[in-house]
């Protein structure tokens, strides 16, 4: 990559910021993913914590294995290797993710209704799209969805609930997500998706990877209770 395409600098004690000069789009979000692989596997004695996020990768490394002058050096080594085009190359891992669109589960598909979207062209336009993971935080395997149609962007609630359901699909200004536990949060609650997305005691725990395709699918009630669904009539605070 040429030099002037990113910046690396030190932001806290054993950290630096590995940031692209680039716009987000698909083609950046999977360059970041790629390029945060190829950190965690060449790096991995000296590493704590590799996190991607937009245009950025964030780099917790091992003072006692290596000096923030050596960490910086051997970043910018790498860099200068790799094939920014690299990952269009690769063939992008698609998740699809069966979801249950309903009053029972969506508290706030009636914000939708209200403004003129019906709970059937709600569903049309969140599945017709194709989603890229921007970041994940907020709680684990929390993947923040970018894609979303601009007919469906709402604002975040003004107060948060308490308590959102396991398995919520939630949509905040441009974005999208899926709640991979029961937890507080501001997002518009449309669904649910019955699927288990944090798998401490798996090999995977999270199934997202920075610059991976996400897929919405409507299925029905049946479907959701067959997978593991639970309905639990939802807060509409």
């Amino acid at each position: 990559m040429r030099p002037d395409s990113y910046t690396i600098n030190p932001v806290a004690e054993c950290s630096v910021m590995l940031r692209f000069e680039l716009p987000i789009t698909a083609q950046s979000l999977a360059l970041v993913g790629y390029t945060a692989n190829l950190i965690r596997y060449q790096f991995q004695t000296s590493i704590m914590n590799v996190t991607p996020s937009y245009c950025s990768i964030l780099v917790d490394y091992l003072p006692y294995r290596v000096s923030e002058s050596q960490i910086i050096a051997q970043l910018h080594e790498l860099m200068l290797n790799t094939d920014e085009h690299q990952p269009s190359k690769l063939s992008p891992k698609t998740i699809t993710l069966p979801t249950y669109y309903s009053h029972r589960v969506g508290p706030d598909i009636s914000r939708y209704e209200s403004i003129g979207i019906t709970l059937e062209t709600l569903i049309e336009l969140h599945t017709s799209e194709v989603y890229s993971v921007s970041a994940i935080g907020f709680a684990p395997s929390f993947a923040f969805l970018s894609g979303l149609n601009e007919k469906l962007k709402l604002p975040r609630l003004e107060t948060p609930r308490v308590y959102v359901q396991k398995g919520s699909v939630g949509i905040a200004d441009r974005q999208t997500a899926v709640y991979p536990n029961h937890s507080p949060g501001g997002w518009n609650i449309i669904g649910n998706c019955p699927l288990e997305l944090y798998r401490p005691d798996s090999a995977e725990i999270c199934p997202f990877n920075i610059g991976d395709s996400v897929k919405f699918e409507s299925i029905d009630e049946s479907t959701f209770l067959s997978l593991g669904g639970v309905i639990k009539e939802a807060d509409k605070q």
